[in-house]
């Protein structure tokens, strides 16, 4: 059993909790030096100590894995790329980074991003685009900002998730009786009527706060009316805790706070109509069979596969999964994880990975098993989805939504059935990106690897299209 030096990760939970050494120290029945050589990473952390850890501060065991840096250590690849190719910094040197000091590689992605930025508007100056390049900017768009706001809870809100518990016990949310539960609570709880409207093509849903009129539009199906009434009932009920849990990262007033609430909001809403326990329960039973679960709780499919993503109750885990949702261009509209999994923020994804595939057989069910250049093997799903406004002519919406779990937990899904799981050559080798990936020998590739030197030569071609050189051998 290898040792688990995490010292870093120790330090900062205790910091965070505002406990000194010797506080911790005495919660774990440990002396305050031995703590301290397990934050200095002097010592490991031994299997009772980390047990005894994970009970105090309510974090998995994982987090403690030297793989939960692999995401950070793509970030750090993406952000400092051009030091990577001028072999300033090595990939190796990133991973030790991510590893013992996160919160100072967390910096230095942020100062790469405000860096990339002023260069971006320092270029927009030079051509005569204008712009002021002392004023402030966000290194990140809001949007980044709340995804963000939700892989760092492992994409799972304790306390909204209760309440929005509480709530569906209390007005009677079950299968096949939600809109009548949720439209009642709506009507007689807060005054709110219903109109379907057909006429308001470009909304789906529009509340009036001095009317007290929530309209819906008639091209919704149950399943999505459900989930905007809930979404109202969200805001009606539960605006200052919105608020509160918003305000934990971004100042009130401004529109990345405005967007978190409506995040948070739409968080309710799943666990409102999709209640934690029953869910799981359901989940459970049918082996995270998605198709069987939106026939039961008679919602869509992407909004099972994100419920999916989010159920991470302590002491009531389910399968921590990574759910994501691209169009035909590669274009990543929404990501979510409750694992390490790294999403690219730059240069697309990978072209190999089957969320790809599913556009070529809509409304069936595609499943892989990838693995990553560190060798973390993943069981993945996808499969394409589309909308239509309903008029003739008018253009629609396909996405593929894919949703992935590591290969540990393959066995708990029905999608794992007849597939060899213990066969490390039947993944497909996929990367998080062409830009940051690490795989040389990838026919796929669409730009040449970081920090590498290309073998260029008039004489002979490859099936590669960017082979390296040999690097030196070391003396």
């Amino acid at each position: 059993m290898s040792k688990t030096y995490a010292g870093a990760r120790l330090r900062r939970l205790r910091e965070e909790r505002r406990m000194s050494q010797a506080e911790l120290a005495r919660t774990l029945a440990i002396s305050p030096s031995y703590l301290n050589q397990m934050e200095h990473d002097s010592r490991p952390l031994t299997v009772p100590v980390l047990l005894r850890i994970t009970e105090t501060f309510g974090v998995d065991a994982a987090f403690f894995s030297e793989r939960d840096t692999s995401r950070l250590v793509a970030d750090l690849r993406e952000t400092l790329a051009g030091e990577v190719s001028a072999a300033r910094v090595s990939p190796a040197d990133l991973g030790e980074l991510a590893a013992r000091m996160p919160a100072v590689a967390e910096v230095l992605l942020d100062l790469g991003r405000r860096a990339q930025s002023l260069t971006e508007r320092l270029a927009e100056v030079a051509d005569g685009r204008g712009g002021d390049v002392t004023a402030p900017r966000s290194p990140r768009s809001a949007h980044e900002e709340i995804r963000e706001f939700f892989y760092r809870r492992q994409n799972y809100l304790h306390e909204t998730d209760l309440a929005a518990e509480d709530l569906a016990r209390r007005i009677g949310i079950r299968p096949g009786e939600v809109l009548r539960a949720l439209s009642a609570r709506l009507t007689e709880h807060h005054g709110v009527r219903l109109v379907t409207e057909t006429d308001r093509p470009q909304q789906l849903h529009h509340y009036d706060t001095e009317a007290r009129v929530l309209h819906l539009s008639g091209r919704l199906r149950p399943g999505q009316q459900a989930f905007r009434m809930a979404t109202q009932l969200a805001l009606l009920e539960y605006d200052d805790d919105l608020d509160r849990l918003a305000e934990e990262d971004f100042p009130a007033g401004g529109r990345t706070h405005a967007l978190a609430r409506i995040g948070i909001a739409n968080y309710f809403a799943a666990a409102l109509v999709l209640p934690y326990t029953a869910f799981h329960a359901a989940a459970e039973e049918v082996r995270y069979d998605i198709e069987r679960l939106t026939d039961r709780f008679g919602l869509g499919y992407e909004t099972v596969c994100h419920r999916l993503s989010t159920l991470q109750r302590p002491r009531l885990r389910g399968v921590p999964f990574s759910f994501v949702r691209v169009d035909r261009a590669g274009n990543m509209s929404k990501r979510q994880s409750a694992t390490g999994f790294h999403f690219s923020r730059a240069g697309g994804t990978c072209p190999l990975w089957n969320v790809y595939e599913a556009f070529a057989a809509p409304g069936r069910i595609h499943v892989q098993v990838a693995s990553m250049p560190d060798g973390r093997r993943y069981l993945w799903t996808a499969r394409a989805v589309t909308r239509h406004r309903g008029g003739w002519g008018e253009p629609g919406k396909t996405f593929a939504i894919g949703l992935g779990c590591e290969l540990r937990h393959a066995a708990r899904l029905v999608y794992s059935d007849g597939l060899d799981l213990d066969n490390t050559s039947a993944a497909t080798p996929i990367g998080m990106g062409c830009r940051v990936c690490e795989r040389l020998d990838c026919p796929q590739r669409a730009v040449p690897p970081l920090g590498r030197p290309l073998a260029v030569d008039e004489r002979s071609s490859t099936f590669v299209p960017y082979p390296v050189a040999d690097l030196p051998a070391e003396p």
